[in-house]
C-alpha cells in the first residue's frame, strides 16, 4: 500500500536515520518506537507528505489516502462539536447538494427524450452509487457513535468547540480523523488526552479498523493491545518487528544478545588473522597466506553494535515517618465553580498505608478532589480534615510547568533542599539524569519530559508519608515510567494517584475510586478490577442507551437459508483451499522478493556501488522488484477479500 525506499532525512547536520526502507501494508497495525529524539513523529511526517525526505522516496498504491493526527490540531471556534466532526464528510455533503441540484433540475424539464436529460439521470445514478459506497444514510448515527466513544456526551454536541479545554479540541480533531476512514491512519500519542475508558473504546476501533495505523505511543498498554508489528529507530536505522510491544522487547533483546555474541566471536577471528598477519609479515615463505588474510580483512563486513542510550533516572523515596491511623477525611464536600457544581455531599477516607487510584473521565473532579485533600482547593461545602504527623508531597498535573521560568535546574532544588539535604543537591540532580552544565540550564528551556523529572526530584527532598501524584507519567519516557513505578511499589506510605494510564496503575494500588457522573463509586484491587467491573456496566448503559434512542434495527427474517448440502459444502471447501494457497504462494514471494530488494538496497547504500560495471542492471532488477511487489500486492488483497466472501458464505449458513 505504502513503500518507503532508502529514505534519509537531517536536520541541521544531524542525521535522524539513513537509508530507511519498509513497506505498509492494509492490515498493519505498527508501533513506532525509539528514544526521544530518534525522530518517531518526523517519520509520520515523512509518509504524510509534510515533510520530503533529503534522499529517497515514499510511494503510494493508487487510491491510497493518509490521514495524520499531529499533536497540535485545529478547530473552528464558531463550529459546533457536531459540526466540526461533520466535516470527516465534505465529500459527501457536496454529492448530497448535487444531487439536490439534479432532481430539481429534473422536475422541471419536460425534454424527456432529450440527450442532456438522460445524461443528468445517468449522473444521478452515479452520484447515489458514489454515496452509498461512502455509507450514506448513516452520517449521524456515526458521529455520534464516535463523538460518544471518546467521551463526548449528548448534550455536548451542539456546544460550541471555544468551551471545550485542548484537551477536548483534540479529541474533536482525532473523532474527525477517524470518521474520514484513511487508507492509513497516521497517530502521534492519540491517548495523551484521552481517559480510560475512552481509551478502551479507541482501542477496539482501531483493532477492527479497515486500514493500515501507525502511530507513536508511550502507552505500552494500548500499544499491546492494537499493535501487531513494531519499527524501532535506532542508531539512525530501523528494526522491523512483526509483534506488538512487549513481544517486541523480548525479540528485541534476544537479538541484541545474539548479535553481541556474533560481534564477541568476529572480534576474536579478527584478532587471531591481525596476529598470524603480524607474525608472519616479513617471512617470504608466508608471503601468500599473508596477502590472503589481508584481503580477508579488507572484505570483511564487520558486524557493528548498536550504541544504546541506558541513562535512566534513579528514584528511591525515603524512609516515611509513621502518620497517624486517619491520613485525610474529606467529609460531605461539594465543590462548585460558579455555576458548574463538580461534586456535591461526596465523603472520602484515607487511612494509612491506603493504596488508592483515582479514574474517571476528563473533568469529572478527580484532581479537584486530591487539591481539596492535599488543601490546594478549599471545599464550597463540607469539610476536609488532616491527620496527625501528616508529611505532605503533592505532584500536580501541571506543575512541570509552575516550577519558576527564571530559575535554572539547580536554583530549583536548592531553593527547596533543607538541612543534610542541601548537600545531597547534585546527587539528586544528577539521579534525575541532570550532570554537568545540565543544572545550569533554565527551566524554561527544558523539554517536557526534564520538567517531569525535576518536579519529581523534588518530592525526594524530604521523607513523606503521604504521596499524592496527579498524571505523574505526562512527558515520561517508557523506561522512565517503569522506574517511577518500581520506586512506589517500594514506597511504604500512604499514596493517591490520579493517572489514566493502566500499564502505570496495573499493581500499583489497592483501592480505585472512579469519578463518573457526579458519583464517586469504590472497587477493591487495582485498575485491572476496576477495568473488569466497568465493562459490564458499559454493556448495561449501552443497551439502556439503545433504548432511549428507539434505535431502528431491522426485522428478524421470517424463514432461514436452507443448509448446505453435502455437494455444496465440498465445493465451497475446495474453492476456500484454492484461495487459501493462493494466499501462501503470494505471502511467500511477497517475503522473498522483500529479501532480495532488501539486499539490492544495502548493496546499494554502499559508497563504491556506483563504481561497479553492473550497477544500472542491478537499479533496473531493484525496481522491477518493487513493481512486482505492489502487483503481489494487489493480487493478495483480492485473494483475501474473496477467502474471506467463501468463508463468511460457509458460516452463514452451517
Amino acid at each position: 500500500m505504502i513503500s518507503l525506499s532508502s529514505v534519509t532525512v537531517q536536520f541541521a547536520g544531524n542525521v535522524l536515520y539513513s537509508g530507511v526502507s519498509f513497506m505498509i501494508t492494509k492490515k498493519d497495525r505498527i508501533g513506532l518506537t525509539g528514544r526521544n529524539g530518534a525522530g518517531k513523529t518526523t517519520l509520520l511526517s515523512v509518509i504524510s507528505g509534510d515533510l520530503t525526505p533529503e534522499t529517497g522516496s515514499v510511494e503510494f498504491q493508487t487510491g491510497t489516502t493518509v490521514g495524520f493526527l499531529r499533536q497540535e490540531g485545529f478547530v473552528d471556534p464558531d463550529r459546533t462539536v457536531y459540526q466540526e466532526a461533520e466535516r470527516a464528510f465534505e465529500g459527501m455533503l457536496k454529492l448530497q447538494e448535487r444531487t439536490e441540484e439534479i432532481s430539481h433540475e429534473l422536475a422541471t424539464r419536460t425534454d424527456y427524450e432529450s440527450e442532456a436529460y438522460h445524461a443528468l439521470l445517468d449522473e444521478l445514478a452515479e452520484v447515489g452509487d458514489r454515496m452509498a459506497l461512502m455509507g450514506a444514510g448513516s452520517t449521524e448515527a456515526d458521529i455520534e457513535k464516535v463523538l460518544r466513544g471518546l467521551g463526548f456526551k449528548h448534550q455536548d454536541l451542539h456546544r460550541p468547540t471555544r468551551e471545550f479545554s485542548g484537551g477536548w479540541k483534540m479529541r474533536i480533531v482525532l473523532a474527525r480523523l477517524l470518521l474520514e476512514s484513511p487508507s492509513c491512519l497516521l497517530l502521534d500519542e492519540p491517548t495523551n488526552h484521552l481517559d480510560i475508558e475512552s481509551i478502551r473504546w479507541l482501542e477496539r476501533f482501531l483493532q477492527t479498523y479497515d486500514g493500515a495505523v501507525i502511530m507513536v505511543s508511550h502507552d505500552k498498554a494500548f500499544l499491546d493491545n492494537v499493535t501487531n508489528r513494531t519499527i524501532e529507530i535506532d542508531s539512525k536505522k530501523i528494526h522491523d518487528y512483526k509483534a506488538g510491544y512487549s513481544e517486541y522487547l523480548a525479540q528485541r533483546a534476544e537479538r541484541r544478545a545474539l548479535l553481541e555474541a556474533s560481534y564477541r566471536n568476529q572480534q576474536k577471528e579478527i584478532e587471531r588473522t591481525e596476529k598470524f598477519i603480524e607474525r608472519f609479515r616479513y617471512k617470504a615463505s608466508k608471503a601468500v597466506q599473508v596477502q590472503s588474510r589481508v584481503k580477508q580483512l579488507e572484505k570483511l563486513d564487520r558486524i557493528e553494535l548498536d550504541v544504546t542510550d541506558n541513562s535512566a533516572m534513579v528514584v528511591r523515596f525515603q524512609e516515611p515517618p509513621r502518620s497517624g491511623k486517619i491520613v485525610a477525611t474529606a467529609d460531605d464536600v461539594t465543590k462548585c465553580y460558579g455555576d458548574n457544581t463538580v461534586f456535591a455531599n461526596k465523603t472520602i477516607h484515607i487511612d494509612r498505608g491506603n493504596r488508592v487510584a483515582f479514574v474517571g473521565k476528563n473533568g469529572e473532579g478527580k484532581s479537584t478532589m486530591a487539591k481539596l485533600l492535599v488543601g490546594k482547593e478549599t471545599a464550597t461545602a463540607g469539610e476536609v480534615i488532616n491527620g496527625t504527623n501528616v508529611v505532605l508531597g503533592y505532584y500536580a498535573q501541571h506543575q512541570a510547568e509552575e516550577l519558576g521560568t527564571d530559575l535554572s535546574v539547580l536554583d530549583v532544588i536548592e531553593h527547596s533542599a533543607t538541612g543534610d539535604m542541601r548537600s545531597k543537591v547534585r546527587d539528586i540532580l544528577g539521579a534525575f539524569l541532570f550532570s554537568g552544565d545540565d543544572v545550569f540550564k533554565k527551566v524554561r528551556v527544558l523539554s517536557g519530559g526534564e520538567k517531569s523529572r525535576l518536579a519529581l526530584a523534588k518530592l525526594l527532598l524530604e521523607p513523606i508519608n503521604f504521596l499524592v501524584l496527579d498524571e505523574p507519567t505526562n512527558h515520561l519516557d517508557m523506561a522512565s515510567k517503569d522506574i517511577l513505578k518500581a520506586a512506589l511499589q517500594e514506597y511504604t506510605g500512604t499514596m493517591i494517584v490520579v493517572s489514566h494510564d493502566r500499564d502505570f496503575l496495573q499493581g500499583l494500588t489497592d483501592r480505585v475510586i472512579e469519578f463518573r457522573n457526579g458519583e464517586l463509586i469504590e472497587y477493591a484491587g487495582d485498575v485491572n478490577s476496576f477495568l473488569e467491573a466497568r465493562s459490564i456496566d458499559e454493556l448495561n448503559e449501552l443497551e439502556l442507551s439503545d433504548k432511549t434512542r428507539k434505535v431502528k434495527t431491522p426485522e428478524p427474517e421470517t424463514s432461514e437459508a436452507p443448509p448446505l448440502t453435502w455437494e455444496e459444502q465440498k465445493e465451497l471447501q475446495k474453492e476456500q483451499r484454492k484461495h487459501e494457497k493462493r494466499v501462501e504462494e503470494i505471502e511467500r514471494d511477497i517475503e522473498s522478493s522483500e529479501q532480495k530488494i532488501s539486499a539490492l538496497q544495502a548493496k546499494a547504500n554502499k559508497a563504491d556501488f556506483y563504481d561497479q560495471p553492473n550497477w544500472k542492471e542491478e537499479m533496473k532488477t531493484l525496481e522491477q522488484l518493487k513493481e512486482h511487489v505492489a502487483s503481489l500486492m494487489s493480487e493478495w488483497e483480492q485473494s483475501t477479500e474473496a477467502l474471506a466472501e467463501v468463508s463468511n458464505k460457509m458460516d452463514a449458513k452451517s
